[in-house]
């Protein structure tokens, strides 16, 4: 399967009465974006407010962040599934992508399992969107529906409005394209047969209540390990429904771009053969939890793997799932690297992950998400500051009389993605 994705950079937003991109400008119409979002009946109120990198301003609280492309060729859409009619496949052809910009999207559904993000100060130093030119999407949903409902609303609502802009790049020329492909397994096999064969499982949230993950609408807690193309992707097979601690968990924007995948690509045919991805969930039951893993082992040696990539999203229960995989594909003679972060303590001293195994004897940590940080006062706030008091990570106290915020990096939106997607990273040379 081959992907072309044509980059067209955007290092401006603003509103205007056509949506279309001139330059590196992306104009919005936000009267027609407006009226799109509030087909959805359930969405009551729309507000529509550009953030760029420096800006003195805090987006509060964030539920997800989706970088706009469109298809140009071959089957399926962005973001398949989700609508009736568009359950094609994809990964293939070409997709245009808005490099530089993003859709933000708010309204508290949870509350306390939504991030921040600043666009300067040190806050910013610790989350990706601090560089996105970002169009912050607040909705406001129908008081009595309950938080599945309203999570749904706003899921859709930061896909529509990222397909919609996505739309304006169909008949520009990209600055540049980048191109990908992986061949079916016998064949891709046979492409380096002297290079190590390795795989990427990838494991996606899925405890359930609001900790939700999708592959072509699908919620995952539904689905057994699956093969998955890994321009499937790029674009937008896997989307982010989650509502769960901001530093670790994967925004559909990293899924678009998850830096695993690319590094992987990067290195293909050099010093090994990337030979695809194995979808997994994180289910809560430990029969699910055996299950899975069981399969996941299963298919990295139906693929004749040679060593895996294993990643986490989320902690905790989750640390389960990452070590039953480690275990079970060890046990199968393929040799494992982890990825994950750690919840440390403040300190630092206590025990990072709440399981382990022998197995798990290479182990990628991207940061402590206990670490403490203040965060100034900004000029503009985007969403409910008093979210502050209650999100992941902070406590009743952490938003000060004069604005500013003292909790821990928890609460900032990737601040440690488990991919390694910003600065908390380790890549190999």
């Amino acid at each position: 399967m081959k992907l072309e994705l044509g980059i067209i950079p955007i290092h401006e937003m603003r509103f205007a009465g056509k949506t279309a991109i001139k330059g590196t400008c992306l104009e919005i119409d936000k009267d027609e974006l407006i009226s799109l979002i509030k087909e959805d009946p359930l969405i009551t109120d729309v507000s529509l407010t550009i953030a760029k990198p420096g800006d003195k301003t805090r987006i509060i609280s964030v539920k997800d962040v989706i970088e706009p492309r469109c298809k140009i060729e071959g089957s399926g859409v962005c973001f398949p599934g989700f609508f009736t009619g568009e359950e094609d496949t994809v990964g293939s052809g070409k997709t245009a992508v808005l490099r530089g910009a993003a859709v933000v999207t708010t309204g508290t559904v949870v509350g306390f399992q939504e991030g921040i993000i600043d666009m300067s100060g040190p806050g910013a130093e610790y989350t990706p969107f601090s560089r996105t030119v970002n169009l912050v999407v607040k909705g406001t949903v129908k008081d009595d529906t309950t938080r599945a409902v309203k999570e749904k609303s706003l899921r859709l609502m930061g896909l529509k409005t990222a397909r919609y802009l996505g739309n304006a790049a169909k008949s520009v020329a990209p600055a540049e394209t980048e191109v990908y492909e992986t061949l079916n397994p016998i064949e891709q096999a046979k492409q380096y047969p002297n290079l190590p064969k390795v795989g990427y499982v990838y494991a996606l949230q899925s405890q359930g209540l609001l900790h939700d993950t999708y592959y072509y609408g699908i919620d995952v807690k539904q689905i057994v390990p699956t093969i998955m193309y890994p321009t499937e992707a790029m674009d937008g097979a896997v989307v982010s429904g989650n509502c769960v601690s901001a530093c670790d968990k994967n925004p559909t924007y990293v899924h678009q771009n998850s830096p695993v995948i690319h590094e992987l690509y990067k290195r293909h045919g050099k010093d090994y053969n990337f030979i695809g991805v194995i979808v997994t969930n994180e289910n809560v039951t430990l029969a699910d939890k055996e299950r899975s893993s069981s399969l996941t082992a299963r298919l990295a040696e139906q693929l004749d793997l040679d060593a895996v990539i294993i990643s986490e999203e989320g902690f905790g229960n989750p640390d389960a799932d990452l070590m039953m995989n480690c275990r079970k594909i060890a046990a199968k003679g393929i040799k494992t690297v982890l990825l994950t972060d750690e919840y440390a303590g403040q300190d630092g001293a206590s025990q990072s992950l709440a399981d382990a195994h022998p197995s798990a004897d290479a182990v990628v940590s991207n940061g402590n998400a206990n670490q403490v940080i203040k965060l100034p006062k900004m000029d503009l706030v985007i969403g409910d500051p008093q979210q502050a008091n209650v999100i992941a990570g902070a406590w009743d106290g952490s938003l000060h009389e004069d604005g500013s915020i003292e909790a821990e990096l928890q609460v900032i939106t990737g601040a440690t993605n488990e991919l390694g997607f910003w600065n908390l990273s380790a890549c190999g040379l």
